[in-house]
């Protein structure tokens, strides 16, 4: 019984440091944009393109 106690006081510890992490994050802003991340697939990469090789031809 004794041990219900130590687990019952250890996730109340638990909860209490999740519960400041997601206060920290808020205050931080971690949540502020909530619609960029929803199209950032959409959004094109830059990438350096190379020339294209030139196709060989059987007879060459």
């Amino acid at each position: 019984m004794s041990a219900l106690y130590i687990l019952v006081g250890f996730s109340l510890l638990a909860a209490l440091g999740f519960l400041g992490a997601f206060v920290w994050a808020v205050r931080s802003g971690q949540f502020d944009d909530d619609y960029t991340p929803s199209v950032r697939i959409l959004f094109d990469d830059t990438s350096e393109s190379t020339p294209p090789s030139p196709k060989k031809t059987p007879n060459q």
